[in-house]
C-alpha cells in the first residue's frame, strides 16, 4: 500500500465532503471517485471518521501551499491580501453557481456533535486561517490604530467571511457576500484615516 495511494483517497474525500457533505457521501462515492479497492481505503482508513480527520489534517497542514500562496500570488500589501482572500471565497461561490463555500465552515455546520478529535481540527484549521489574518494585519503596523486588537479584528474577519458566504449561498445572489465584504472594507479604511490622524 503506498502514500500515493492514500493521498488519493483524501483529495477524493475532500472534493465530495465540499461538494455533498460528509454525511451525505458514501464509501462507495469514495471507490467510484478514486477506483481504488475497498481493502486499500480500509487499510488506511478503517472508518469514514478517519477519513474525515485525515481530509481535516490535510486542510491544516496545507493552508500555506493550496490557500494563502494562491490567494496572494503578487498581493504584497498586507491589507489588500485580506480581501484577496476573501475574493478567493467569492471566485468559489460564484463559479460554482453557488454550490461551494468553505470547505471548514461547511463541516462545522454540519457535523452538530463531532468527536473531540474532528472538533480540535475544526478549531485548528479555523485558528490557522486567522491567525494568517491577523499576521497581515500585524504587517500593516502603524497604518492601523496601536490599540487595534488585532487577533480580535482577525476573529471578526472569518465571522464575515463565513456569514457572508452562508447568506449568499442562502439567497442564491453573491450581493450579499459583497456588501458584507464592502462594510469591512469602510471599517478598515476608517481605522486607517483614525491612525493618519494620529500620526499627523
Amino acid at each position: 500500500m503506498n502514500s500515493a495511494t492514500r493521498q488519493k483517497i483524501i483529495e477524493a474525500a475532500m472534493e465530495l465532503f465540499w461538494v455533498k457533505g460528509f454525511q451525505s457521501t458514501s464509501i462507495a462515492d469514495i471507490l467510484s471517485r478514486t477506483q481504488v479497492h475497498s481493502g486499500s481505503l480500509y487499510h488506511f482508513f478503517p472508518g469514514k471518521q478517519d477519513l474525515l480527520v485525515a481530509v481535516l489534517e490535510y486542510y491544516r497542514d496545507g493552508i500555506e501551499e493550496n490557500l494563502l500562496a494562491y490567494a496572494w500570488k503578487d498581493v504584497d500589501d498586507p491589507i489588500e491580501r485580506i480581501f484577496a482572500l476573501l475574493n478567493g471565497y467569492r471566485i468559489m461561490l460564484v463559479t460554482s453557481d453557488f454550490a461551494h463555500g468553505c470547505p471548514i465552515g461547511n463541516l462545522a455546520l454540519e457535523i452538530s456533535e463531532p468527536d473531540p478529535k474532528v472538533r480540535e481540527l475544526i478549531a485548528k484549521n479555523f485558528s490557522n486561517w486567522v491567525d494568517a489574518v491577523e499576521q497581515c494585519l500585524v504587517d500593516a503596523g502603524p497604518r492601523l490604530p496601536a490599540d487595534t486588537d488585532r487577533k480580535a479584528l482577525a476573529e471578526f474577519i472569518l465571522t464575515i467571511m463565513e456569514g457572508g458566504i452562508m447568506q449568499a449561498r442562502t439567497h442564491r445572489d453573491i450581493a450579499l457576500f459583497d456588501r458584507n465584504i464592502e462594510v469591512l472594507r469602510t471599517h478598515l479604511d476608517l481605522l486607517m484615516r483614525e491612525a493618519e490622524r494620529a500620526i499627523a
